[in-house]
């Protein structure tokens, strides 16, 4: 008898998993931390601009002198700004890939191009100072007395601007006195009022803010002075000088405007307040700096023509305080006519009035900036401190009511 044995399997424990050390993260120093640089200059960018510029001034001194019969500085700068260019983009892609060569060169070019308008605009400014500072700054006279009794070779010690001065100030009063309720009144029609006739209205104010304006000047002088038999005089420049301020005034309140939000509007109508008071007391002061800002910049345009007030005010050598009866000389007009006299001393009162002109008009355009820098419904400062004030005061009559108030729980209305 034979007897079957059973292998018998002994189980075997699993083998231990692999344990895995997960690192512990250190923390951080208590402080602020550093501020990563993404931007700025290399020590590579600095040499780079160097040596192109230093290759091209010397390629293009070879070139003019040596291998072509160029001449003139205008010539010379251009080709020196093109292989300056050239140079630049060779140098970088000695190290850099296509697209940063690319964008380094696009770079170099805009901000030379942009370099190239300051250096324009700095020589426009500064050559008229240069040649009227003899008369601005070293007579006293210059603002205080006219044309009047001084003639064309006498001395700048005699004679100034100030029937230029009066002039201009007179002028564009009469053209902002109609311009603002004419310009605003038109912008919320726009804005108030669609359909096809705003469409004609806004195609013709944008076609306007491109008249000539010499054209201005003919329209008044026709219409004003020969139809009417009005004579030349401060009044018909300013009505001049307001046909160009208009369009300015208009596409520019349109479009501040436009920015204020539909919700003020549709709080206002579902209030019951009619569609007026809702442009007179919502739609207007919450756009007023930008309304500001517009009539500003059409002040800085009419400020400073010429044509219009040729045409329509004549020109006179003494003060006329009365704008509606004889000749009245503005800045403008005072500069054209002494900076084309033969007389050195006329020139030089003429470059001192386009002086004080870039001047007034400077102010203008800081004024502009400085009271368009909120955007509509934006309150100033000194706006905000008021609205606390306010909130304080409606917060404490409110205390002073509850106070007073009977005991029975009942609050005040």
């Amino acid at each position: 008898m034979s007897t079957d044995t059973v292998p018998t399997t002994v189980p075997t424990a699993p083998p231990p998993a692999a344990t895995t050390t997960v690192p512990v993260r250190e923390p951080r120093p208590a402080g602020p931390e550093p501020r990563r640089r993404i931007g700025g200059v290399r020590r590579s960018d600095v040499l780079a601009l160097l040596g192109a510029a230093a290759a091209a001034l010397a390629l293009t001194t070879v070139v003019f002198v040596r291998l072509a019969p160029f001449n003139g500085p205008l010539g010379f700068v251009v080709l020196a700004w093109l292989t300056f260019v050239g140079c630049y983009a060779l140098l970088v892609s000695l190290d850099e890939d296509g697209p940063t060569v690319r964008d380094r060169t696009v770079a170099v070019v805009v901000h030379s191009l942009a370099a190239l308008l300051l250096l324009a605009l700095v020589v426009v400014v500064a050559y008229p100072v240069s040649r009227g500072a003899k008369a601005i700054f070293w007579h006293g006279n210059f603002f205080t007395e006219d044309l009047s009794s001084a003639g064309p070779l006498l001395p700048l010690n005699r004679g100034g601007i100030l029937h230029g001065i009066v002039g201009t100030l007179e002028q564009i009063t009469i053209a902002l006195i109609i311009t603002i309720p004419l310009g605003l009144a038109s912008a919320v029609f726009l804005n108030e009022v669609p359909g096809r006739f705003t469409r004609v209205v806004r195609t013709v104010c944008e076609a306007m803010t491109a008249l000539p304006s010499i054209v201005a000047g003919l329209f008044i002088y026709a219409t004003v002075i020969v139809t009417h038999r009005v004579e030349r005089s401060g009044f018909a420049a300013g009505l001049a000088i307001t046909v160009m301020m208009l369009p300015i005034v208009i596409r520019a309140a349109d479009v501040v405007l436009r920015l204020v939000p539909g919700t003020l509007r549709e709080a206002s109508l579902a209030l019951g307040a009619p569609q007026w008071r809702t442009a007179l007391f919502v739609l207007l002061p919450t756009a007023r700096s930008g309304l500001a800002t517009a009539v500003i910049l059409g002040t800085a345009r009419g400020i400073g023509e010429t044509s219009p007030v040729l045409l329509t005010a004549g020109f006179a050598d003494g003060l006329n305080l009365d704008p509606r009866h004889g000749p009245q000389v503005s800045l403008p007009l005072m500069t054209f006519k002494l900076v084309g006299s033969a007389s050195a001393y006329d020139v030089s009162r003429g470059f001192g009035a386009a002086t004080v002109l870039l001047v007034l008009v400077l102010l203008l355009f800081v004024l502009a900036r400085l009271v368009g820098g909120r955007g509509p419904g934006q309150l100033s400062r000194g706006q905000q401190a008021s609205r606390v004030r306010a909130s304080r005061r409606d917060a404490l009559r409110y205390a002073r009511r509850a106070s007073a108030a009977p005991d029975s729980g009942s609050t005040p209305e």
